[in-house]
């Protein structure tokens, strides 16, 4: 029987060996190599959930901004705008046109019993009896004074009770004609018409209601709706960069996604003393009657259609020393910091001059963020696994 001893050398020896072995075949593994990002650019790792703070635009060209949006008011255009009072006194019967209906010129807007345009009417009757009187004796006393019958000093009297009873004829007629009455009937019935067409926006008349001619309101007002005035108070600085017939671009409250073109017709030569602003008038066509009379509207004075600019958003742009920069999209999730020369700043906006081409990609929200980045990623030296 052979028996065979354990040797706990050899093991220990064999342990070590392996061990050896084992950090050999760890060390030899190849290292792997991180790559710095060039200067002045950031790369975003695909997980990276500051990439839902990132958002994006392409740069365009558009029409070259002059000035911050003026704040302006929808007006009527006075030039198809009436404000209707009557020009006689009495009193509301029948029916009264309807606040917002539509009306053509000589519409019935309403109708008065006015003793005051009977007694117009009667006094006409009587300068036209008092002139057919005066006719009469004018011719008798003509073939009187032609056979010698008369004294020439009464023929003159009655051509002059003639012309006078002529001239008070006249202006009688001429009065009832100012009323819009042509007919010689004698009633007290008169009927307001409208002078213009248009719709009716305002009514200060009810049935049995007491009118007169001095009544300060306006018993109807009625615009053509379709044609409005943008005006708006320019700051004296400013002036020199509107003209008449130049295009301004509205927009209100109402329609926030859309705007509407309005040409400067009025600039005012006056410069109001407290507010040293310059009053401006445009001419806004509404044709399809969405927009109101007392609207607010923010306006934009733009140059010349032709000349075009970058414009991007305020949130685009940070300041580093005494430049502008910002940062442009170069691949997903990477991005290249660029100087730029910013010109005209208005209120959340600015003109690039140069340094930026339209087509290519901005950040136009996340700026800062970015810049965050890249910061931290300087601080390694290198990009984040």
């Amino acid at each position: 029987m052979t028996i065979k001893f354990f040797n706990p050398l050899g093991l220990t020896v064999a342990l070590l060996c392996f061990s050896l072995l084992a950090c050999q075949s760890k060390d030899d593994t190849p290292k792997q190599v991180v790559k710095a990002l060039p200067k002045d650019e950031v790369l975003l790792a695909p997980n990276s959930p500051k990439r839902a703070y990132i958002k994006e635009a392409i740069v365009e060209l558009v029409q070259r901004p002059l000035m911050d949006p003026v704040t302006g008011t929808i007006a009527y255009d006075e030039t198809h705008t009436a404000r209707i009072s009557s020009p006689i006194g009495g009193r509301v019967t029948g029916a009264i046109a309807t606040l917002g209906a539509s009306v053509k010129t000589g519409s019935t807007l309403a109708e008065l019993d006015s003793p005051e345009l009977g007694q117009a009417q009667a006094d006409y009757a009587d300068a036209q009896a008092d002139l057919n009187l005066a006719v009469r004796a004018s011719q008798r006393t003509q073939e009187l004074y032609a056979h010698g019958i008369v004294p020439r000093k009464d023929q003159e009297q009655a051509q002059d009770n003639l012309m006078r009873a002529g001239s008070e004829a006249e202006r009688a007629k001429l009065k009832l004609a100012n009323l819009g009455i042509h007919t010689e009937r004698t009633d007290n019935h008169f009927v307001l018409h409208a002078p213009i067409a248009g719709v009716i926006t305002e009514r200060n008349i009810n049935v049995g209601m007491e009118v007169r001619s001095d009544t300060p309101a306006p018993l109807f007002v009625i615009s053509d709706l379709s044609k409005l005035w943008v005006q708006m108070a320019v700051f004296e600085k400013d002036i020199g960069l509107i003209h008449v017939g130049e295009k301004v671009i509205v927009r209100v409250p109402a329609y926030p996604n859309e705007s509407f073109t309005a040409t400067v017709s009025y600039i005012s030569q006056v410069v109001d003393e407290k507010t040293r602003t310059v009053q401006v008038r445009c001419l806004l066509p509404n044709a399809d009657g969405r927009l109101f009379p007392a609207m607010y509207a923010a306006i934009d004075v733009q140059s010349d259609p032709n000349d075009k600019a970058i414009i991007v958003p305020l949130t685009a742009l940070f300041t580093e020393g005494d430049s502008d920069w910002l940062f442009v999209a170069i691949g997903d999730g990477h991005y290249q910091k660029r100087p730029v020369k910013a010109g005209l700043r208005l209120k959340d906006r600015s003109i690039i001059q140069d340094g930026l081409k339209a087509g290519e990609r901005l950040v136009v929200d996340g700026a800062l963020l970015l810049r965050t980045e890249e910061d931290a990623e300087q601080d390694t030296g290198a990009t984040k696994p």
